[in-house]
């Protein structure tokens, strides 16, 4: 990542408030969603599309702002995603690191998931964890 400059924090809180509004809007309407019977194909388009932007969203949240606090703390961090969570939660810019692996562990397995008993099960997780991407206070 580049040097953490005023333009480059600006750009991603943008991306960041928009992709939660995409992400808070797409889970309002999948949250109704019954899960305990096979969806329509309507229902289905509504989840594979908040599955799409919890994914998106979950990237920006780690990839690109988790680790801009991490540079702005120590420039020569170089860690992996997992020693970043690990330090955010020690920064406490997020609750919990375990919660944060799940949420990185279940945007891989949405992009490869093909049994839909099995999707059923990633959506009512995804459904769950989705507040704590909401939840998450984000100023750089």
């Amino acid at each position: 990542m580049e040097k953490i400059t005023p333009e480059l924090k600006k750009s991603i809180q943008a991306s960041l408030v928009k992709a939660r509004a995409h992400l808070d809007y797409s889970y309002q309407r999948a949250n109704g969603i019954p899960l305990d019977r096979s969806p329509s194909e309507e229902q289905l388009e509504t989840l594979e599309s908040f599955a799409s932007r919890f994914a998106r969203f979950s990237d920006l949240v780690i990839m690109r702002y988790l680790r801009a606090l991490a540079l702005e703390k120590d420039p020569a961090f170089r860690g992996s995603v997992i020693d970043l969570l690990n330090l955010a939660e020690k920064y406490h810019w997020i609750g919990s690191a375990d919660s944060w692996r799940r949420i990185r562990e279940l945007r891989n397995v949405a992009a490869h998931e093909y049994e839909e008993e099995d999707y059923m099960k990633l959506y009512q997780e995804l459904l769950r964890l989705t507040p704590h991407l909401l939840g998450l206070s984000m100023s750089l």
